[in-house]
C-alpha cells in the first residue's frame, strides 16, 4: 500500500494523487507540487490515505511543500496576469482573423508556460498567433483546443434545473451519456429538453441510469399481454420507478377498461399485441433517427 493525498488544481477538476513525502499534509490544505508540466499550486481535497499500486499512475510525483504566504501571493498574481493575457490574446486573434473562440488563459505556477484554451469548429492555423504571443510574454506558449463540454465546465452557468451546472460545481470528470438513457428514463427525446448549456446531452442523465437499468430488467414492455386479477389484458403504459403498469383489459361484457397494477400483481406472458408491436417499431425507428 502507498500513502497518497488527492490534489485538485481547478474547482471541480480531476483529482490527482501525490506522495506527501513525510510532510504534514491534511485535507483542505493548499500545496505546491511537482507535475508533468512543472510546479503547480493545488488544493488538497483528499487527505492522506492508503491506496494500492494499481490505483496510481506512476511515477508518483511528490508534494514539495504546504503552501506559504508567498505561494498564495504568486498564485493570485498569476490569476491577475492571466486576465490581462486573455485581453491581449483576444486582440491578436481579431488581428489575424482567426475563427476561434478564446475560453480561458492559465499561467503555470512557475511562470514557465502560458496556456490559452480555445474552441473552434475545425483545425486552426495559429502559428503566426503563437509567434506574436511568444514575443509579448517572453515565455513558452501553448494553445490548447477544447470541446464544448470543457468550455461549459470552465465558464459555468445555470442549468435547466436552475442550479449551477454540475460540471462546474462537483463533477471531476465527464462520463459517457447516450440518448438511450433518456429513452429508458421515459424523458422527452426533444434535444432542447435533454441538452445542457454545452449543447450535449445533460450529464445528470447518468445519475439515475443504474437504478433504471435494474428496474427495467423486470419491467414488461408496452404491448406485452399479461394476466391480471380482472382478466387477460395488454400493457399500454409503464411507470418504471413505481414498478407499475397500465393494462387495458377486455371485460366479459365486451367493454374495455384500464387498470393500474404493480408488476408483482400480474403474470407476464410471452405474447405481444400485434397492434402495439407496430407502434413500438415506429418509436424505435424515430429513436434510431435521433441517434
Amino acid at each position: 500500500m502507498i500513502t497518497v493525498v488527492g490534489v485538485r488544481f481547478k474547482k471541480a477538476g480531476k483529482i490527482y494523487y501525490f506522495d506527501p513525502d513525510e510532510l504534514d499534509v491534511n485535507k483542505d490544505d493548499y500545496v505546491v507540487v511537482e507535475t508533468a508540466r512543472g510546479i503547480e499550486f493545488g488544493h488538497v481535497t483528499v487527505g492522506p490515505k492508503q491506496v494500492t499500486e494499481e490505483e496510481i499512475v506512476p511515477p508518483l510525483k511528490k508534494v514539495l511543500r504546504v503552501a506559504e504566504e508567498e505561494d498564495f501571493i504568486t498564485h493570485q498574481n498569476n490569476k491577475d496576469k492571466a486576465q490581462e493575457a486573455f485581453g491581449i490574446c483576444q486582440q491578436k486573434i481579431d488581428e489575424h482573423g482567426l475563427e476561434m473562440k478564446l475560453v480561458d488563459v492559465e499561467y503555470t505556477f512557475d511562470n514557465n508556460k502560458v496556456i490559452f484554451y480555445f474552441t473552434a469548429d475545425g483545425r486552426v492555423d495559429f502559428r503566426e498567433l503563437v509567434k506574436d504571443l511568444a514575443a509579448i510574454f517572453k515565455t513558452r506558449i501553448e494553445l490548447r483546443q477544447i470541446g464544448v463540454r470543457d468550455e461549459a465546465k470552465m465558464i459555468g452557468g445555470l442549468g435547466p434545473c436552475g442550479k449551477p451546472v454540475c460540471c462546474t460545481t462537483f463533477l471531476g470528470e465527464f462520463e459517457p451519456v447516450s440518448i438511450k438513457m433518456a429513452k429508458e428514463q421515459s424523458l422527452s427525446l426533444n434535444p432542447t429538453k435533454i441538452s445542457g448549456l454545452c449543447g450535449r446531452l445533460m450529464c445528470c442523465l447518468k445519475y439515475e441510469q443504474e437504478v433504471y437499468e435494474k428496474l427495467l430488467e423486470k419491467m414488461p414492455t408496452v404491448g406485452t399481454i399479461v394476466i391480471t386479477p380482472e382478466g387477460k389484458g395488454t400493457i399500454i403504459d409503464t411507470y418504471t420507478l413505481l414498478e407499475m403498469v397500465k393494462v387495458k383489459v377486455r371485460l366479459d361484457d365486451d367493454t374495455e377498461e384500464l387498470f393500474n397494477h404493480k408488476i408483482d400483481e400480474i403474470i407476464i406472458t410471452n405474447e405481444r399485441d400485434p397492434q402495439y408491436a407496430q407502434e413500438v417499431e415506429d418509436v424505435e425507428e424515430d429513436f434510431d433517427n435521433l441517434e
